[in-house]
């Protein structure tokens, strides 16, 4: 059991006193809680904070996101220490694609380039040829050869958008993340005509309905930046809403509407697996040096592997 904090502390404060007492970096995801992002010392999506995590002179790394992203930086810093605010943050795309029945598939399909989402287990990355990220996917689809057949894991929403932008067809394994499956295209429409002045901008891990009506289709740090230059005065984002913070950051002067899940009654908008983490947390994590990330040295070489091919081609 950890020693409780004490009520007293400015936690902030106190996080950057322990991040330069211990050498440490704060990586966070765009979907972690205003309070965490604001003591960051980088924030961005998977694709930016795996090139951050590379490159980081660091010797502890907090990662206030979720397993998969923790997983990759521990993969690319093996002589560093990696904690996590909670371990229990996790994902359901990652869950959704166990590594034994991922073996199993790409079995049937001999010769195949496997292309794997970051939103997976080390276990899977692993046993892929490529990782991708929503910022660098259609890029690593086009560098396949065109006589090879692709399979594509574990976001079929994402692959399907890849299928339509590419004109590559694609076998998909068949997940989804429960965050962007949530949104409602019937709600979308009645918020249009109550907001006709609005862009809707989408993630590609949306699912098609909602993606046709999307002015702009992006990962998280493209749909920051075209909704920060756009002219535009009002947007209706299709994402986890944790992005809005830095995008009211960077269009102060702009309105941003979160896209309505199906059930008015929850959040169920927001990731619950990224919320697991607090600011108390962090502070946790840094103070204790745990919970440590730790994975066997065979496992991560391999998983390297498709990483540094992904990082190659970005």
């Amino acid at each position: 059991m950890a020693t409780p904090i004490d009520p007293s502390l400015d936690l902030a404060a106190e996080i950057q006193r322990l991040k330069k007492e211990r050498n440490a970096v704060v990586l966070a995801h765009y979907y972690q809680d205003d309070d965490i992002q604001d003591v960051a010392d980088f924030l961005g999506d998977s694709l930016q904070l795996a090139q951050t995590a590379k490159s980081t002179k660091a010797d502890v790394i907090c990662f206030a996101g979720v397993h998969f992203m923790a997983e990759t930086a521990k993969i690319l810093n093996p002589e560093r220490v990696v904690v996590v605010p909670d371990l229990e943050a996790g994902c359901s795309l990652a869950d959704g694609c166990p590594v034994d029945r991922f073996k199993r598939w790409r079995a049937r399909h001999p010769g195949a380039v496997a292309i794997s989402y970051i939103n997976c287990s080390a276990a899977v990355k692993a046993e892929s040829d490529y990782i991708c990220t929503s910022s660098n996917a259609e890029k690593i689809v086009r560098s396949i050869p065109e006589d090879r057949t692709i399979l594509f894991a574990p976001d079929r929403n994402l692959g399907r958008y890849l299928e339509r932008v590419t004109g590559r067809a694609m076998v998909h394994w068949q997940g989804s993340c429960i965050v962007h499956e949530t949104f409602s295209e019937r709600k979308l429409i009645a918020l249009s005509e109550r907001h006709p002045d609005a862009e809707i901008v989408a993630h590609p891990e949306c699912e098609e309905p909602v993606l046709r009506m999307a002015a702009f289709v992006g990962s998280t740090t493209n749909l920051l930046k075209y909704v920060v230059a756009s002219p535009k005065p009002t947007f209706i984002v299709a994402t986890e809403p944790g992005i809005l913070h830095q995008m009211r950051k960077g269009a102060p002067d702009k309105t941003l509407i979160a896209a309505p899940p199906l059930n008015e009654t929850c959040a169920c908008n927001e990731c619950p697996h990224m919320k697991r983490n607090t600011l108390e947390k962090v502070y946790l994590s840094l103070r204790d040096l745990s919970p440590r990330l730790e994975m066997p040295e065979g496992l991560r070489e391999r998983a390297r592997v498709p990483i540094d091919r992904m990082l190659a081609l970005s």
